[in-house]
């Protein structure tokens, strides 16, 4: 299992180079000049080639890249600021470290993901276990029409249509923000709670799919028609087995959409206004801040890594098979 985890460490670590570099490489490509933006209407050549040496975009795209990789490493001083090792850089439009806001915003996008997460992991399973149990019953019917209408929906259009319910028009619930949760956990998990919903109902709709597709394949296997021949309830047939079969390809699945669950954050927070990553990263595209861009890009990808690794983990406690893959 060791020798498994640090494989896919280093592999997540050629990752991280890879998309660093291609953001490098995709920012020079586009037709802007972030020097001559903050040099301003009234620009000089002798001022807009002094700016450009402070933001370091005298030098060619490798040679920034590798500057810039090797300050996380040794740390460096940018405007007069000193920033220790790891350094991810200098944001010259907000006359910031990166690194610092990258920690001011990180939270939000965290909070807002993983709480998202456990919402259509427990209420997605659930219902499709009770969709597979209940198979051509009422209670299957209700789930499956749920799952169609739900998976239909738009971060976008669900967004205001659920503030308008449940905040506007009935009051039951807080109006989006974010509290810290070493601050106020209750405060935290009530200003989140709209977001949450909203983000997981197109996840929740498709795990509910899935699972009842799963658990209902599983239920036909060989195996399970020979416990249920030795005697074993159904009760205990869908517990010990089936589930268990199930879980393999919903793991699976669940790594993959991690990443698809990071971009659904990025258009939940400019929905509800929340100050995460995903905001940041719209507002240094727009700002063509280099520094900032990268380290958001970074961040996101390292955050969507090593949940995989944990999802690759637990798949390979489940089937120890994978560990030889």
């Amino acid at each position: 299992m060791l020798r498994f985890l640090v494989r896919r460490t280093l592999g997540a670590l050629v990752i991280l180079l890879i998309v660093s570099m291609i953001t490098y490489a995709l920012f020079f490509a586009i037709p802007a000049d972030p020097a001559r933006l903050y040099c301003g209407k009234v620009c000089t050549p002798e001022n807009l080639a002094l700016i450009k040496h402070d933001m370091g975009f005298d030098h060619a795209w490798p040679v920034q890249y590798w500057n810039w990789l090797s300050t996380i490493f040794t740390g460096g001083t940018f405007n007069g600021v000193h920033c220790g090792a790891p350094c991810f850089g200098y944001s010259f439009d907000k006359k910031e470290l990166v690194g610092g806001i990258l920690l001011d915003r990180f939270p939000t996008t965290l909070s807002l993901t993983v709480g998202s997460a456990v919402v259509f992991l427990v209420i997605g399973i659930g219902t499709g276990m009770l969709a597979a149990h209940k198979q051509g019953k009422a209670a299957d019917k209700i789930a499956s029409s749920f799952s169609l209408l739900a998976s239909s929906m738009q971060i976008y259009v669900a967004g205001p249509l659920a503030l308008w319910a449940l905040c506007y028009s009935t009051d039951l619930l807080e109006l989006p923000t974010y509290v810290p949760f070493t601050q106020d956990p209750l405060g935290w998990a009530g200003g989140l709670l709209v977001p949450w919903i909203v983000l997981s109902l197109i996840w929740t709709a498709n795990y509910t799919r899935m699972t009842r597709s799963s658990m209902v394949e599983q239920l036909s296997e060989d195996y399970v028609r020979t416990a249920r021949a030795k005697g074993m309830s159904g009760t205990s047939v869908f517990m010990r087995y089936a589930w268990r079969g199930a879980m393999g390809t919903i793991v699976t699945v669940f790594g993959i959409d991690l990443g698809v669950l990071l971009g659904g954050a990025i258009i939940t927070e400019t929905t509800f206004s929340l100050h995460g990553l995903g905001e940041l990263a719209i507002h240094s595209f727009r700002d063509s801040d280099l520094s900032l861009l990268v380290g958001v890009t970074v961040v996101a990808a390292t955050l969507i890594v090593f949940f995989n690794i944990v999802v690759d983990a637990a798949y390979a406690l489940i089937d120890p098979r994978i560990r030889l893959a």
